[in-house]
């Protein structure tokens, strides 16, 4: 696999031209050879009936989090778009931040696959409350 090309900071700049002000709250926590962590606040705005964080809160995250990994690995490309998210369910997220943890499963000139994992804040990525694989879509004009 190759090396990353993009650091926290930049990857944060990145994330805040192309896709806030739309989801303000997102946090790169950390990007490194082992993948990128982002967390999420989470307020009543991300709750559903029962006290637990959304679905498409989750979704949200997981996607944002493998498109970070992946323009971590092939540069600041915004035209890479999501090609596939399967997400799996695990266990009721406690109503806190939500972090997510993505690591490339496979990265190639066309896509790139990666894992992702989503857990409460006070958890760890070893007790998930889902995964999620993420394909996503690399222009052929990087």
């Amino acid at each position: 696999m190759a090396e990353p090309v993009m650091d926290a900071q930049q990857l944060t700049d990145f994330l805040y031209e192309h896709m806030m002000p739309a989801q303000p709250a997102y946090a790169i926590e950390h990007a490194g050879p082992d993948g990128v962590r982002m967390r999420v606040p989470v307020d009543e705005r991300n709750l559903r009936p029962g006290g637990t964080v959304s679905g498409p809160t989750m979704m949200a995250l997981a996607d944002c989090v493998a498109w970070m990994v992946t323009v971590q690995h092939i540069g600041p490309v915004a035209l890479s778009v999501t090609s596939s998210l399967n997400i799996s369910f695990l266990a009721k997220p406690e109503p806190r931040d939500l972090l997510a943890h993505a690591s490339l499963l496979r990265l190639g000139r066309r896509q790139a696959v990666s894992e992702v994992r989503l857990w409460s804040d006070g958890g760890t990525a070893d007790e998930p409350v889902a995964h999620a694989v993420v394909t996503y879509a690399i222009p052929s004009s990087r």
